[in-house]
C-alpha cells in the first residue's frame, strides 16, 4: 500500500512542478477504484444531488446527505486525501454554522479537509476552520455560487463561455493572496481560463487547482469520475467521434450488458454471473 498523502506532500508537489491529480467521487466503490488508481485527493462533491440523484440544482443537497455520501466514500479511500463540499447553507449562514458543519464532517465521516466553496467571499469562515485545526481547500473564481447570489442559473458555470475575463487577473490575485494568508492549504480556482490562471497559479505558494475551465497551466485537476468515464444516461447519445474525446463511455457499456442478460432471460436460459442451478 502506498504512504497516506498528506498536504505537506502535495505542498511540495508545486514546489518541484509535479502536478496533483484529484477526482470526485460519490459511492464506496467509486472510492476504492480511484484510491488504487493512485490519485491524491478523493472529493466528495456537493453536486451529488444534481448529477447523480436527479435533483434540479446543486442547491438542493442536504449537510444530511453530504455526511451520508462522505461516509461511504471514506470507507473506499484509505491513501489519497479526502475532502468534502459544504453543502450550500452553512458558510452563508455564519461562521458558527460552518464550523459545526465541518466538525460534523470531521467527526462523524472522517475527512481530512474541507473545500470551502465561494470562500473569497467568506473569509471569516476559513479562518475560523483553520484556527480549529481543519485543513481547507478554498473556491474561488466563477463558481456555482457566486452565480446563485447574481442570478445566473447554475448550467451557465460549466460551459466553455464561463472563463473568467482577462481584466479580473489583479482582483483573483489578490483574492488567492487572501486565502492563502487566511490558512488555506490548497485553491480551487474555478473557470480559471488559460490567460488568468497562470497569473494566479504563480502568485502564490500553495497549489491551485482547478475543475472545469481549468487546464495544465494550474498546478492540478479535478474531474468527476462519472463525468470522466461516462457513467450518465446521456452519454448513450454520444456518436463514435465524440467518444473518442473522452476516456470511455460506461453507460454504454451498462446498456449493453443489461440487455443481454434482459435477452437471456426472455430466452428462457441462465443468466450469467450466478450460480448454476443443479
Amino acid at each position: 500500500m502506498s504512504d497516506k498523502v498528506t498536504i505537506a506532500a502535495l505542498q511540495q508537489k508545486k514546489r518541484d512542478g509535479e502536478k496533483i491529480v484529484g477526482v470526485v467521487a460519490w459511492d464506496y466503490h467509486m472510492a476504492q477504484i480511484v484510491d488504487r488508481v493512485g490519485v491524491d485527493i478523493v472529493s466528495v462533491g456537493d453536486t451529488v444531488g444534481h448529477n447523480l440523484w436527479g435533483q434540479e440544482d446543486i442547491f438542493q443537497i442536504t449537510m444530511d446527505e453530504m455526511i451520508t455520501v462522505t461516509k461511504a466514500v471514506r470507507r473506499g479511500v484509505k491513501t489519497a486525501l479526502l475532502s468534502a463540499d459544504f453543502p450550500y447553507g452553512p458558510v452563508q449562514e455564519s461562521v458558527e454554522a460552518a464550523l459545526a458543519a465541518a466538525r460534523r464532517f470531521v467527526d462523524e465521516a472522517g475527512v481530512d479537509m474541507i473545500k470551502v466553496d465561494d470562500a473569497a467571499d467568506h473569509p471569516e469562515a476559513v479562518h475560523a476552520l483553520v484556527a480549529a485545526g481543519i485543513p481547507v481547500w478554498a473556491q474561488f473564481g466563477l463558481t456555482p455560487q457566486s452565480a446563485k447570489a447574481g442570478g445566473m442559473p447554475y448550467a451557465a458555470m460549466n460551459t466553455a463561455d464561463a472563463i473568467v475575463p482577462d481584466g479580473m487577473a489583479e482582483k483573483l490575485t489578490e483574492e488567492a493572496k487572501m486565502l492563502e494568508d487566511a490558512g488555506s492549504s490548497l485553491l480551487d480556482f474555478t473557470n480559471s481560463g488559460p490567460v488568468v490562471g497562470p497569473v494566479v497559479t504563480g502568485a502564490v505558494g500553495i497549489p491551485v487547482i482547478g475543475g472545469f475551465g481549468g487546464g495544465p497551466w494550474l498546478d492540478g485537476r479535478v474531474r468527476m469520475a462519472n463525468a470522466a468515464i461516462g457513467y450518465n444516461a446521456k452519454a448513450l447519445d454520444r456518436s463514435a467521434e465524440e467518444d473518442e474525446t473522452h476516456y470511455a463511455n460506461v453507460a454504454k457499456i451498462i446498456h449493453q450488458a443489461l440487455s443481454a442478460f434482459a435477452d437471456d432471460v426472455r430466452a428462457a436460459k441462465q443468466i450469467k454471473g450466478t450460480p448454476p442451478t443443479k
